[in-house]
């Protein structure tokens, strides 16, 4: 039998550590906004004289730039506070957007908006999920995964507000507003995080592990299987897709269908809403039908997608909507398929080194796909060569799985 006393003690920070989910969420619509670049695309175009292929050289560098410092921070969130790690990262965020005001060209705002900015996305991303998942012992897969939803569904607000600021102050004036907004809000909301110390969570009787997973294996390991081939080359590609559409989403939306560009800033918040909901919805299906299965699933929908845009997309409002609907929920979803397969196929002991290395295919996404658009909208002027790219990319994926994957049933083989 528990006294009182014993119940004010676990009974606090079950009520409280949900505190920790709500600001985590604050935190990711601010860093999610890089998501909404797409907004800011068509100005930064015009005010520099600019194509395709320069503009997005700020948004592909800070894509970059938040992979490789998640991965370089995560070996080392234990050694600090997450208070400190996010007030860091938030610092550099802001100093990068608050620098883009005064760039005169595109290498400056290269230089602030993608490397600054980029690497303070990634030094903060990190630690509201690892702060989540030491709260909630029991199900740390829901509290990240909600976590998450704020980074996804940051352009449902972070769009509309960009673009009402670019049409009331231009673009300059913009990034200092938001920039000055960023220095503010992410310290406020980072000053109650902190980790648990050991059973000061769960009530009596909880469990405060999730269940043990039978394999558990080493980055090094790792490595030399075939299953992390096939993820990170699958994760690379998804990631291709997702963040090349996403970074294309308001230009195609006026230059290919015809809208205008309040138009897609508000159609963008039904997008933001998907990405939002891939998340959760990729990582039940992966945990229901296993990762390869997941991957290929998601290929199909990118394949009818870009199929609709192809056969009746031109000008063709409701075609663009469900395709960029599907873009965006499947970038959602391989945020969720690539995690959950790497616990699934290594193991919870050392997950943090071995997602760490798997999201570095992010990175390589980013790079990728964005100039790859880029340089093929400047060569031919026309959104469906985009459209082919994606169906031949996406066949590749499929390949990819059945190689790497299909005779083995999604388990670890080494070769």
């Amino acid at each position: 039998m528990v006294n009182n006393s014993e119940k004010a003690r676990f009974d606090f920070p079950v009520t409280n550590r949900w505190l920790y989910i709500v600001l985590g969420i604050l935190i990711m619509l601010c860093l999610g906004t890089v998501y909404s670049f797409s907004v800011f695309r068509i100005s930064i175009e015009s005010h520099f004289q600019i194509g395709s292929t320069e503009s997005g050289l700020p948004y592909m560098t800070a894509l970059i730039f938040y992979a490789l410092f998640m991965f370089l921070t995560g070996k080392h969130l234990e050694k600090f506070s997450p208070r400190a790690i996010i007030c860091a990262g938030g610092f550099l965020v802001s100093l990068g957007w608050i620098l883009s005001s005064f760039a005169t060209n595109i290498t400056f705002l290269t230089l602030t908006y993608g490397c600054i900015s980029g690497a303070g996305v990634g030094i903060v991303y990190a630690a509201p999920m690892t702060v989540a998942a030491k709260w909630f012992p029991e199900k740390k897969g829901f509290a990240v995964g909600m976590v998450l939803v704020g980074f996804g569904l940051s352009p449902l607000i972070t769009a509309p507000l960009a673009r009402f600021l670019i049409n009331a102050h231009g673009i300059m004036t913009t990034f200092l507003i938001l920039g000055i907004g960023f220095g503010i809000l992410i310290p406020i909301l980072s000053y109650p995080f902190k980790y648990p110390k050991p059973g000061a969570y769960g009530r009596p009787g909880e469990h405060n592990e999730i269940e043990p997973i039978a394999v558990n294996i080493s980055t090094k390991e790792m490595l030399s299987t075939r299953s992390f081939k096939g993820l990170y080359l699958n994760f690379i590609i998804g990631t291709m897709i997702g963040l090349m559409m996403i970074g294309l989403t308001a230009n195609a939306g006026v230059e290919y269908i015809g809208s205008e560009p309040g138009r897609v800033a508000q159609l963008m918040a039904v997008f933001a809403v998907c990405n939002g909901l891939g998340r959760p919805l990729f990582g039940w299906i992966t945990d229901k039908l296993t990762p390869p299965k997941a991957m290929v699933l998601s290929y199909a929908l990118l394949i009818g997608s870009s199929t609709l845009l192809i056969a009746a997309g031109k000008n063709n409002e409701a075609v663009y909507v469900i395709s960029f609907a599907l873009y965006w929920l499947n970038l959602g979803g391989w945020l969720a398929i690539a995690p959950t397969s790497t616990l699934q196929l290594y193991g919870l002991k050392w997950y943090g080194r071995n997602y760490g290395l798997v999201f570095t295919a992010y990175g390589i996404g980013a790079l990728t796909g964005v100039s790859t658009s880029g340089i093929l909208l400047d060569m031919h002027g026309n959104y469906i060569y985009i459209f082919y790219f994606i169906i031949a990319l996406c066949l590749v994926g499929i390949y990819i799985t059945k190689k790497f994957f299909a005779e083995h049933g999604g388990k670890d083989v080494h070769i």
